[in-house]
């Protein structure tokens, strides 16, 4: 493996004349990339055979790439053994603002990219940036979540969410270098690099590169902070930490999957608040179930760099307050949901009944990042809303987007009097989910269809919260949300929820594909939906919709209209006037 230095990357994937005797491949930064001066990155170009490097000319805006950067690159003769050559330079930037054209000349053979870098916030609007990611946060987790915490009448809402009373709101595209469809890692990258990347990747430009940790690097807002400010970073997550988008505030991988190597990128950085499941990717690998290779015990290791270590909500309670740096491992894997941990209880494994909510969780890092004059980053994930949402589980995502929304109202109560805190509430990337009615078991009628209303026939739902604390009581109701989900394997809806456990739509045919799992067969009123991706899959997937972004604060005014996600990295370093050099 080579020597990896802290480096950002930068990727374009070309498309050339197949009649070229030789040509670049790929230029990093890619075509239209935007980025910040000063702001480091890997700049690489790919060739599609092998060459020579007296056979190539690199320049930018007319200069060799060597006067600009400041340094030479790496010249690799065979890369990875593929049959082409390739020129990287690591950890470079630009120092001015406006237009780079990169031009690569192979023998004659030409191509180019445009490159635009804009200059860093001349004055901070705001001290501290909070950022809250639904994870797979749509329109109708927001909807439900309303109706079932609040209630309607006669078409009226009868509260607002939290997130309801954000002023300013925009659109913002999702769609990676690879697909109209995104994953977690791309576009929780985008959001944290300001470029674009693909499915699975996090923090790089995917090359050819064999090695998952050695593609073209973006800095990563973590980074960033770091190198130039004097700011306090934090980031929690109910997932496990290592898990795409809390990953990504630090992390350059090919593969979301390289957790142990996430957490040593998390080490590196050191964010001063790091709370959430996944201890299992800290711990040695004579630990049982250890997602290391290695022997190192990193809970020991963030310990003796002064962090206060806690495994439990009653811990978490009593050493928050006085800790200067906190690392929180509450679960060996993803936590446990809000409706199965407040209400059902049966679902939350026994070595993990304690768990914190994640509105402590929010509480708790706020605590001890605003100890901290010079102000912070914190980023605060509901990750279950999309893991639950993958299975067609609504009613538990609904149940989390509850909970998210508590924990914003926690934030905006820190930042009510303050006027020097940005919030921005949004998810990474959308699902396929719609409310259409309800469904009312007093409808007669065989199948579960029957008693689906919609239009006038709907009416609304009888959901209860006896003691006031935002949650139904039961989602279990006679009269409740027909939600659906457009995408699916085949599978058996019962139109109701799943008091047992998660729900599980389908299982393994033992031949490569799923099936419709039939331990929901018989359930009364159940039918079953012939699925519409392919036998492949075994639970929903992302839509390529537009996510919702919503500011409340200072800075918030430029969410307005339709953004791509790499433009929210611009809308959080220019609030907090991030990238000039640290005093």
């Amino acid at each position: 493996m080579k020597t990896r230095a802290k480096v950002l990357v930068v990727s374009t994937f070309l498309m050339f004349c197949p009649l070229m005797e030789a040509q670049a491949g790929a230029i990093y930064p890619i075509n239209r990339a935007t980025m910040l001066t000063g702001g480091r990155f890997d700049f690489k170009v790919e060739f599609d055979s092998i060459l020579g490097e007296g056979d190539v000319k690199v320049l930018i805006n007319g200069r060799n790439y060597r006067d600009v950067f400041g340094k030479s690159g790496e010249w690799i003769p065979n890369e990875d053994n593929l049959g082409a050559s390739s020129l990287i330079v690591r950890d470079v930037y630009l120092s001015n603002p406006g237009n780079y054209q990169v031009v690569v000349n192979a023998k004659g053979k030409m191509e180019q990219v445009t490159w635009l870098a804009y200059a860093p916030a001349s004055q901070p609007k705001v001290k501290n940036v909070i950022l809250f990611i639904g994870d797979g946060l749509s329109v109708a987790h927001r909807t439900g979540a309303r109706i079932m915490s609040k209630g309607i009448t006669e078409g009226r809402a009868n509260g607002r969410l939290t997130m309801d009373e954000f002023p300013y709101a925009a659109f913002l595209g999702t769609s990676g270098t690879d697909s109209i469809a995104t994953d977690s890692a791309n576009s929780m990258s985008a959001y944290m690099t300001g470029h674009k990347s693909a499915v699975n990747a996090m923090g790089v430009y995917v090359s050819r590169a064999k090695d998952s940790l050695e593609h073209p690097r973006q800095e990563t807002m973590g980074e960033l902070i770091r190198r130039t400010s004097n700011k306090s970073l934090g980031i929690v997550s109910d997932a496990e930490i290592e898990d795409a988008t809390p990953a990504a505030v630090v992390a350059h991988t090919r593969l979301r999957s390289d957790y142990a190597e996430i957490v040593n990128q998390f080490y590196a950085i050191k964010p001063d608040v790091l709370m959430g499941g996944g201890s299992l990717a800290f711990l040695p690998k004579s630990t049982p179930g250890s997602r290391r290779n290695d022997e190192v015990n990193y809970i020991d290791k963030f310990k003796a760099a002064g962090y206060e270590f806690v495994t439990n909500a009653a811990e978490l309670k009593s050493k928050s307050k006085g800790a200067a740096k906190l690392l929180g491992l509450f679960h060996t894997g993803n936590m446990n949901g809000s409706l199965d941990r407040r209400i059902l209880k049966h679902n939350v494994s026994s070595g993990f009944q304690n768990q914190p909510d994640l509105t402590e969780m929010t509480a708790a890092a706020l605590d001890v990042l605003s100890k901290n004059k010079d102000g912070f980053f914190l980023m605060v994930e509901a990750a279950l809303i999309d893991k639950f949402t993958h299975p067609l589980d609504w009613e538990r995502a609904f149940y989390d987007t509850i909970m998210l929304d508590k924990s914003v109202a926690i934030a905006k109560a820190f930042a009510q009097n303050r006027n020097d805190t940005l919030i921005i509430v949004l998810g990474d990337h959308t699902h396929g989910i719609s409310i259409i009615g309800t469904v009312d078991d007093s409808k007669p009628g065989i199948d579960g269809r029957e008693k689906v209303g919609t239009y006038a026939e709907a009416g609304f739902p009888n959901y209860k919260d006896s003691n006031g604390d935002g949650y139904p009581d039961t989602p279990n109701v006679s009269k409740r949300l027909a939600t659906f989900i457009s995408n699916h394997p085949d599978y058996y809806e019962t139109f109701r929820p799943k008091m047992d456990g998660t729900f599980t739509p389908a299982v393994s045919d033992g031949k490569g594909g799923y099936i419709a799992n039939e331990a929901y067969k018989n359930v009364p009123g159940a039918v079953f939906r012939q699925g519409n991706l392919p036998r492949s899959a075994n639970q929903g997937v992302h839509s390529v919709d537009d996510m919702v972004a919503q500011g409340w604060g200072p800075g918030a005014e430029v969410l307005r209209g339709y953004m791509e996600n790499v433009e929210l990295f611009r809308v959080i370093t220019d609030a907090m006037a991030l990238g000039h050099e640290k005093k």
